[in-house]
């Protein structure tokens, strides 16, 4: 039952029990519109309980003002009302009040409407609690997607260093055997043409050392079948530049093969794509490649004079010098790059913590 009916109890506790009856069913009624007018269900179900004595109805009542406000001021409003209509209701009852009954249904009352408290601020900590879960998943997917979006940049970035320096320098190659001398030797042609595959061969391995992380399943199956270039490698570059006839002068100071993979990898990606940009656009020039460690970082330098010979490869959409600004934001350093005496200059300075 909803409602708890006692005679001599209530405005109308002398009326027939048909009446307290329609009375008490009409405050259950009430109940029905709590939650959408908890405030207003509420004072009428008190109203009610001052009629026909209804605790049920004004337990259930409280509880729902409980569950719906939270604030202080409404809260201690209704509380006193609800002890208004038990006060009143003590007064009314016939014979006189009784105290014990009347505490015992204001503790009903009250203890419903900290219960209804008590569920509401749990239901907010819940709902709380899925909130900040939601936005730790939102905020782990944007890092997620921020990191695979630089993923794919430094995968970029090293595609395009491997396939500008390989294939210029097959295409270099294939054009010298191309415009020689038809009387050169047999050992010359051979020696092209191993060079021609040894590109080719370092190509492919490159290329699938940087992919493989693109292969699910397959990260930690296999170590790098190249070793990852380094600044100990700058004189392997020169002298690979060299033999395709290039004049390059390399000057080095201090130990940058001491220096962080990270700079090291930075180090050799500037000298191999300047030293590939020279070859398309400046063949025949000199070109002075200069790194000096410094006490505030590694200053490099990298300079050729204007062409001799006409341009063998296709020139390029200038995406090197984007990528290596790029690889040089992230470390912290800066490149500049443009014409210097009738040839053209590339400087980068990279920052190393000490």
């Amino acid at each position: 039952m909803n409602s708890l009916i006692k005679g001599a109890n209530g405005l109308v506790g002398d009326a027939p029990p048909p009446v307290l009856a329609a009375v008490s069913g009409a405050v259950g009624l009430l109940l029905m519109w709590r939650r959408c007018q908890p405030g207003l269900v509420g004072l009428a179900v008190m109203v009610g309980f001052v009629a026909a004595f209804t605790p049920a109805s004004l337990a259930v009542a409280m509880y729902t003002i409980g569950t719906a406000y939270r604030k202080a001021r409404p809260l201690i409003l209704y509380t006193a009302a609800a002890c208004t209509a038990v006060f009143v209701s003590l007064l009314t009852s016939r014979p006189a009040g009784n105290l014990r009954e009347s505490l015992y249904t204001l503790a009903l009352v009250l203890g419903m409407l900290a219960v209804g408290q008590t569920v509401a601020f749990r239901r907010d900590l819940t709902l709380e609690a899925q909130e900040r879960a939601q936005a730790l998943e939102r905020e782990q997917h944007l890092l997620t997607e921020r990191a695979q979006v630089g993923e794919r940049a430094r995968i970029a970035r090293e595609m395009h260093d491997v396939v500008a320096h390989r294939i210029t320098n097959i295409v270099l190659t294939a054009n010298a055997l191309k415009v020689s001398p038809a009387g050169q030797s047999m050992a010359e042609v051979a020696q092209a043409g191993d060079q021609i595959r040894s590109e080719g061969h370092q190509a492919l391995e490159e290329l699938r050392d940087i992919l493989g992380v693109l292969t699910p399943g397959r990260d930690g199956l296999r170590a790098p079948r190249t070793p990852q270039p380094d600044a100990s490698q700058l004189g392997r570059l020169v002298e690979s530049a060299a033999s395709r006839g290039q004049d390059v002068r390399l000057k080095v100071n201090g130990h940058p093969e001491a220096l962080p993979d990270a700079v090291q990898r930075a180090i050799y990606r500037i000298a191999q794509e300047c030293l590939t940009n020279a070859a398309k656009h400046a063949p025949g020039a000199v070109v002075t490649l200069t790194v000096e460690c410094r006490l505030d970082g590694v200053h490099m330098s990298i300079a050729n004079g204007p062409p001799i010979q006409p341009a063998a490869a296709p020139p390029g959409g200038g995406y090197g010098l984007i990528g290596l600004r790029e690889r040089m934001a992230l470390l912290g350093g800066t490149l500049t790059a443009g014409p210097h005496d009738a040839g053209f200059k590339v400087e980068a300075c990279i920052p190393v913590d000490t």
